[in-house]
């Protein structure tokens, strides 16, 4: 069942966070689809390491300084942002409201946030586009960066296919996944709900069976894309390029040898590997590699503005904001993804105020409370 786009669009009273947020739509959605929106691979380690990874962090407060000024923006490939605050790809948004990714554009233009379209949209690539050209029209302001987050298909034309609308559609950036090429999933996706951008593309998938070959040997896997697709990929377009799905800083090092214009830091949300370590618990490692030549954004648990500060502390460029913008669609819609994306923003320049940081470029590592420093 797709939640109707008659949902309440007015936000609850009693919601102060993205917590709050989380609660409510519990409450609002199927049971089936929110098992599959919040959970994680297998017993969700990694899903529960995302988050105590952020709790585990102290910040370290700094007073008396000059806050005159002072502000959140960004600029990131060529683009003056408002904020470090990005909206991650997400599949399927009808799940959580009937007009999709439609609703989330729309908040994304009114807030000035660069969002991040996955392949497997709800709404076409270019609907998405054209939803977010007429809100900015409408708003009488130049409409917020759309990068597109691209799954490698198992022929090249298709994929080069899918980069050429996006150019063509104005998209600014594209982002491979690189981490979940190999997935398990048993949710079946409502009535009208489909990956719209695929539509006439065929979609392989495998199903074990006792004594059959499970993963090795399988087209599934053979297909499974390498160190050569990125550099296919670098090849074919002049955008700006991203990696998502990287953990090991070798991989860092070896994605940025293949093309790379970005790193984003991403266990998908504990989605893929359990067991796997957190973004944040990485860090150190993937600054390290990189050695300042190309951005580090970091996916994968942020929750409060707070989370934010730490991450940026931690030496991310930027951070990605995943599944509250489900629970924002399923509460309130456009009005809610706004409303969170919002809050965000309030919570992380409260922390910033009370960390003695001005500009982002004050949130830096002396900013981390180290037990015995």
């Amino acid at each position: 069942m797709i939640p109707p786009a008659s949902a309440p669009t007015a936000i609850p009273a009693d919601i102060h966070n993205l917590a709050d947020y989380e609660r409510h739509a519990e409450a609002l959605l199927p049971a089936d689809a929110w098992r599959h929106i919040q959970g994680g691979a297998d017993r969700e380690v990694t899903l529960t390491a995302n988050r105590t990874a952020f709790d585990k962090v102290r910040l370290l407060p700094r007073v008396l300084t000059d806050l005159r000024g002072g502000n959140t923006a960004l600029d990131l490939f060529g683009r003056q942002l408002s904020s470090p605050i990005l909206l991650a790809p997400l599949a399927y948004q009808k799940i959580a409201h009937a007009s999709g990714e439609g609703e989330t554009v729309r908040a994304a233009m009114a807030l000035d946030t660069p969002m991040i379209v996955s392949t497997l949209s709800s709404l076409t690539l270019e609907d998405i586009a054209t939803i977010g050209q007429q809100t900015a029209a409408g708003f009488g302001i130049a409409p917020a960066s759309l990068w597109f987050q691209l799954y490698l298909q198992e022929e090249r034309e298709w994929s080069a296919e899918l980069v050429r609308r996006a150019e063509v559609a104005g998209y600014e950036a594209i982002v491979l996944t690189v981490d979940t090429s190999i997935k398990r999933s048993t949710f079946v996706l409502p009535e009208g709900v489909d990956a719209a951008n695929l539509r006439g593309m065929p979609r392989r998938t495998h199903t074990t069976t006792p004594g059959g070959n499970i993963l090795f040997g399988t087209p599934l896997l053979n297909v499974a894309p390498r160190w050569e697709d990125l550099a296919w990929l670098r090849s074919l377009t002049k955008l700006p390029l991203l990696v998502k799905g990287i953990l090991a800083a070798e991989d860092a090092r070896l994605a940025i040898e293949h093309g790379a214009d970005g790193i984003i830091v991403s266990n998908h949300g504990g989605r893929s590997l359990d067991g796997a370590p957190s973004p944040l618990d990485v860090m150190s490692s993937i600054v390290k590699a990189v050695a300042g030549r190309v951005p580090i954004l970091l996916d994968s648990g942020i929750r409060s503005g707070s989370d934010v500060a730490k991450a940026l502390a931690s030496g991310a460029t930027a951070v990605l904001m995943g599944r509250p913008q489900f629970h924002g669609l399923a509460v309130a819609g456009m009005a809610g993804v706004a409303h969170i994306l919002h809050i965000l923003r309030a919570e992380l320049e409260f922390t910033m105020a009370q960390l003695g940081c001005a500009t982002l470029a004050d949130i830096t590592a002396d900013r981390l409370f180290v037990s015995g420093r």
